[in-house]
């Protein structure tokens, strides 16, 4: 796992333009890497201000999404277009207004959808559709960026700490059924699908977060500090407002 960095903006204004601007650099060189850029998307406040940036780097550079796969690293286990969905403010804020083709966004299930209100059957099914994508490669594709929001409690993604799902080494993607944030119900991908990304992410905005910050650069035990177990194969990305940053 890559040793993690700091990159510091003044607010959060400042901070999602940063990640918008090189997240769409990213994209583009994965493409012209790879011919494909897979980016694991996440919500909350800072995450999609980030998208709506990301949405006007778009149309100003004229980014090419034809061979861009979005996936998500939680997501609240809710009707399909519940308003806290990430999905659905994912969609409002960057999705719908970009030619990303709608096989390639791979949203986690809905709870009205296929599984019903079977929270684990949706996790399995989330693993089975990133098994396919990875073609073999390994349980998930190796993501280009996987984004993390950062939480109070230094939980990422839904893995909070204390919960059993923390561990979980075997299920690239799994149900979690006792979110101490509500709703209780959530899907999640794990540790491992996450430390599979070549860059990971993780954003931060504000002073609630400061404590979570240090806590996740010192690196220590995840079951106090999920973040500290958030990390990519290649490199790993604190992004910052001075807020967050003003416990390091």
């Amino acid at each position: 796992m890559s040793e993690p960095e700091v990159v510091r903006h003044p607010d959060d204004e400042a901070l999602a333009s940063a990640v918008a601007d090189e997240l769409a650099r990213q994209i583009q060189s994965a493409v012209a890497e790879r011919g494909v850029a897979h980016v694991v998307l996440t919500g909350g406040g800072i995450g999609i201000k980030s998208l709506i940036k990301l949405r006007e780097v778009s149309d100003r550079i004229g980014l090419d999404w034809s061979a861009v796969h979005l996936w998500w690293g939680d997501e609240r286990f809710l009707p399909d277009r519940d308003r806290d969905r990430n999905e659905t403010q994912a969609c409002e804020a960057l999705i719908d207004h970009v030619g990303v083709p709608s096989h390639q966004v791979h949203p986690m299930p809905s709870s009205d959808g296929a599984d019903g209100d079977q929270v684990d059957h949706a996790g399995t099914r989330y693993s089975q559709e990133l098994a396919v994508a990875a073609r073999g490669a390994g349980p998930v594709p190796a993501f280009d960026v996987c984004l993390l929001g950062v939480g109070p409690d230094a939980h990422v993604a839904s893995l909070f700490p204390g919960l059993p799902q923390v561990h979980d080494d075997e299920a690239a993607a799994v149900g979690v059924h006792d979110s101490p944030k509500p709703p209780p119900q959530r899907v999640t991908l794990t540790l491992p699908s996450i430390r599979a990304a070549r860059q990971v992410w993780l954003l931060a905005a504000g002073q609630s977060k400061a404590d979570a910050v240090r806590l996740g650069l010192a690196g220590g035990s995840v079951d106090e500090a999920p973040v500290a177990g958030a990390r990519g194969s290649e490199r790993t990305v604190f992004w910052l407002d001075e807020d967050a940053a003003s416990r390091i």
